[in-house]
């Protein structure tokens, strides 16, 4: 490790060394190479992210509690997740445009302030329109939050720009994963009020993004330029049929993995007549293998190819899939492990290679990504409840099954890599 890496390892969220001063107030040129990678600033978007998503989970974590304390009906529990959805997925492709002519440093502890005050009215909301409020405000905080703190892992991410988005990611997932956990062993037994404490968590984030954000405002024009100036642009034309295949592979994988994380114990209860207890045991397994795909795609694909990985993630999974339903529960148990380790590590690739497609609009990109992801997730599940009410959640598996065969829209991807400056 050269002496510049061990600097910037070592004190990555020092503001005295600043970039550039076209586009943020108060930066001054930069001293460091701008290709090292700064480690500290990609844990503590990680760990920011895992309290963002861990706070965002107990929206939904808690609602059986919102019904009945407040006798909400099954329409009204629809119209809290449409706002919560509408500004946590609709507004992120926005926020990053305009964070990519303006830069906004001190936007991500905004965003979280959002979130601790959306808390504190969902404590104590004792009406329906508080809810959506309380709602709005967490999606709010989610709209900004993830846009920005992908460009910063981006800016962070030097040479490994996979590994830093898959670091980033699995932080995000820890935070899903504990906070349904963290809602049935601190709010279920107490009630809606312990709500407030998880504002706890909004404050420790408030002030980790505080010292990102001055990091990322002596950093990012330098940084972001040299991430620009690595790719040449392809054609339109080319980028825009690139994105729509792109978007077609996630809504493939969200689809799916919506099929799972939302009915898999149902699927295990109801073919095998698993108790719920040990139909949870499966689903962990799933989740945990879900978390190290995701580690894994992003530092493979900086290795060998960000489209190779697209290619494996996706239309790679297909076998498994397509045996899943056919399988008897020692095998449902293996297959399921396998497609969570494989399908995962799709987002990562899929989300710096679109970055690599558009230099220099990486919020963007990031906002139209996390907010189709948002959005296909929530979707999927939906239809797929439908599906299962009209048939039976069996034919859910043997439908979804199909689904990685999108993948093999991945040979109408251009080779970003071809366009690389020497």
């Amino acid at each position: 490790m050269n002496t510049a890496t061990t600097a910037t390892i070592a004190a990555p969220l020092d503001p005295d060394t600043t970039a550039d001063t076209d586009a943020v107030p108060g930066a001054a040129p930069s001293a460091l190479p701008v290709t090292d990678t700064a480690y500290k600033v990609i844990a503590a978007i990680s760990f920011a992210h895992l309290l963002n998503d861990m706070m965002q989970s107990l929206m939904i974590a808690i609602y059986p509690m919102i019904k009945q304390g407040l006798q909400l009906n099954f329409s009204q529990i629809g119209l809290i997740t449409l706002t919560y959805q509408v500004t946590a997925s609709l507004l992120q492709p926005l926020i990053g445009l305009y964070t990519d002519k303006r830069p906004q440093p001190y936007s991500l502890p905004a965003g979280m302030a959002f979130t601790f005050v959306g808390l504190l009215l969902l404590a104590v909301a004792d009406t329906f329109p508080l809810v959506l409020l309380a709602a709005a405000l967490v999606g709010m905080g989610s709209s900004v939050f993830h846009p920005e703190s992908s460009r910063v892992a981006r800016l962070a991410a030097g040479r490994r720009p996979g590994l830093a988005q898959s670091l980033f990611q699995v932080g995000g997932n820890l935070g899903s994963a504990v906070g349904p956990l963290l809602a049935a062993l601190i709010i279920a037994p107490y009630g809606q009020s312990r709500v407030g404490w998880f504002s706890g968590a909004a404050l420790i984030g408030l002030v980790v993004l505080l010292q990102v954000s001055r990091w990322y405002r002596a950093h990012a024009v330098a940084r972001h330029r040299h991430i620009a100036a690595a790719l040449q642009p392809l054609p339109r034309a080319t980028v825009l049929r690139a994105l729509a295949v792109l978007g077609l592979l996630m809504f493939s994988k969200f689809f799916y993995m919506a099929s799972l994380s939302s009915y898999y114990t149902f699927y295990l209860m109801d073919k095998f007549q698993l108790p719920v207890g040990t139909a949870q045991l499966y689903l962990f397994a799933f989740l945990f293998a879900v978390a190290a795909g995701t580690i894994a795609g992003g530092p493979i694909g900086d290795r060998i190819g960000r489209k190779r990985v697209i290619w494996v993630s996706i239309l790679g999974v297909a076998p498994f899939t397509l045996a899943l339903p056919y399988a008897d529960l020692y095998w449902t148990g293996v297959l399921s492990v396998v497609i969570g380790l494989i399908l995962a590590s799709a987002f990562s690739a899929i989300l710096v290679y679109a970055q690599e497609l558009v230099p220099g609009k990486v919020g963007t990109v990031s906002g139209l990504f996390f907010g189709f992801a948002f959005g296909m997730g929530g979707l999927g599940a939906a239809i797929l409840g439908r599906l299962a009410d009209a048939t039976s959640i069996e034919t859910v598996y043997h439908v979804c099954a199909f689904l990685p065969l999108i993948g093999l829209l991945t040979a109408l991807l251009p080779d970003t890599h071809k366009h690389a400056k020497a």
